[in-house]
């Protein structure tokens, strides 16, 4: 009886370490899904001269996948429907990429790059 005591607390124990493990990594997606995105001033000129804006840079980084960038940052890619001209030459997709540096209690989007395909 001692020894199946003994299992069950250990599987009983197993189970709420797995339970707070899968709870810390909710929590902690939770919390970068509901931090705050701050472009720099760097990020918002290359805005107006690349041809992306703050929403389409939103979307990037909520469902697009992500690269480690140089300097401890992320680079995140998102491709959108296009279907329309850029700079006299018309495409189909166009793929946003801000590269962020993930602070305690924001995203701070250090630049953006476009692609046109």
């Amino acid at each position: 009886m001692d020894e199946n005591s003994s299992t069950l607390r250990e599987i009983s124990q197993d189970c709420v370490n797995a339970i707070t493990n899968i709870d810390l990594l909710f929590n902690n997606l939770w919390f970068t899904y509901m931090k705050s995105i701050r472009l720099t001033k760097h990020a918002l000129e290359q805005c107006i001269e690349r041809g992306t804006d703050k929403i389409e840079i939103s979307e990037a980084i909520r469902v697009g996948s992500i690269e480690p960038a140089k300097q401890d940052r992320l680079l995140y890619r998102a491709n959108f429907q296009y279907n329309k001209y850029w700079q006299s030459q018309f495409y189909r997709i166009k793929q946003v990429a801000p590269v962020v540096k993930e602070e305690a209690y924001e995203i701070v989007v250090i630049t953006v790059y476009t692609f046109y395909f």
